[in-house]
């Protein structure tokens, strides 16, 4: 019998069309709607491809997820999360239980060391904190209840350098998983798995999308039992992405190859430029020969470095104001990968949870700063520097 109230609360098909969207679609449904219980069994049984509760999966984030897993040579379809903090917190969290022992490098980012410092430990997950460019102490810190590594292959924001191929060699040997954060780098300079890394992890939201405007993670496993764990984890959790920020992330990764050699090579003027500055006591650049960990970079990263410069100047917190307040048309935030370059303190941001005394031990004053380099001409990005370094001293 026919509705003559209206028609019934369902979407009407697609009109049929002979050709195709050169752009992905945006596909916002929450919920997939199937035929018939048998259909949605063999769905959930994996006999039949498709999509149930976006919790769960949809089609932007596995557009996602397929790009970044050709991208790092992945042997297993990772997982794109609602954040990179979603991603870490999907290995600490989903892979471990009471009574293991997890190694962190000793200058991971701030919410990376707090989790590992905090939230484990409430959990009855040990952990230490190690220079993950020493061997000797990474071997030191094992015990037999260690359960994995996590280290950055650059590290934020001291760009201090691991030592991928020993740590790999440990890890192969004692039976413990790597997980290297590949935020930094990237796949343009640097694969993992292709140096024996056992799970990779990422921050979209940074370099990989490029534009400030998403907020992303990805991970994935070499062990397809382990794949498998993170991806329930991360759907029981809810650390599902949002397909609109999927869909931006796509957009900006069809032109992050450019914009990673672009900035980069900026990066190294740059870096270059703030070295000779006046005020200017330390410059930190894995592509200059005075990088205290420059024989790692040559053997891990063959010539690729990446878009961050950090650096810092004599003074105080009201040196490292003037700066910023100088700093014509850049932005003070705590985020990189931007197109614009963006300068961050991590002494009130990414690393304001510890104490004066242990920024110090790992090379953080009130007067260092990280930038992350953007697509700006480089004349004109050191000409900003220079004079925003020239105005904190000025008083």
């Amino acid at each position: 019998m026919k509705n003559e109230k209206g028609s019934l609360m369902r979407p009407d098909a697609l009109p049929a069309s002979a050709s195709r969207p050169v752009v992905t679609p945006l596909s916002p449904s929450v919920v997939y709607a199937s035929d018939t219980p048998d259909m949605l069994d063999q769905q959930y049984e994996g006999g039949l491809q498709g999509y149930t509760y976006s919790r769960e999966g949809h089609p932007n984030a596995d557009v996602v997820a397929k790009r970044l897993d050709r991208m790092e040579n992945a042997p297993n379809p990772g997982v794109v999360t609602s954040s990179g903090m979603a991603a870490v917190s999907a290995v600490l969290l989903g892979l471990t239980q009471a009574g293991d022992h997890v190694i962190g490098g000793n200058q991971l980012y701030g919410r990376s060391l707090r989790i590992m410092s905090e939230d484990l430990p409430r959990l009855g997950v040990t952990t230490s904190m190690v220079d993950p460019g020493d061997i000797a102490a990474m071997r030191a810190a094992l015990r037999p209840e260690t359960r994995m590594i996590l280290v950055e292959v650059v590290s934020n924001p001291t760009l201090r350098v691991a030592d991928i191929r020993a740590l790999a060699a440990l890890a192969q040997e004692t039976g413990v998983l790597l997980v290297v954060d590949n935020t930094f780098t990237t796949p343009r300079a640097f694969r993992p798995f292709d140096h024996g890394a056992d799970i990779v992890l990422h921050s979209v939201t940074k370099l990989l999308a490029g534009h400030s405007d998403v907020m992303l993670g990805y991970v994935t496993a070499k062990d397809p039992g382990l794949n498998d764990r993170l991806r329930v984890f991360t759907v029981t959790a809810g650390m599902s992405p949002s397909p609109f920020d999927c869909w931006l992330a796509e957009r900006g990764m069809l032109s992050f190859e450019l914009r990673y050699d672009r900035a980069e090579a900026t990066a190294a003027v740059l870096a270059d430029h703030l070295a000779g500055l006046t005020g200017v006591t330390r410059v930190l650049y894995p592509g200059r020969a005075d990088h205290p960990d420059r024989a790692l970079l040559d053997d891990l990263l063959g010539g690729r470095f990446c878009n961050m410069v950090s650096f810092e100047i004599s003074g105080g917190r009201a040196e490292a104001n003037a700066l910023t307040r100088a700093a014509d048309g850049l932005s003070f935030a705590p985020t990189l990968g931007d197109v614009g370059t963006t300068i961050s303190h991590p002494a009130s941001s990414s690393h304001r949870a510890l104490t004066a005394g242990r920024r110090a031990e790992l090379g953080m004053s009130e007067g260092f700063f990280r930038i992350s380099v953007g697509l700006e001409d480089p004349e004109t990005l050191c000409a900003v520097f220079e004079n925003a370094v020239a105005a904190a001293h000025s008083g």
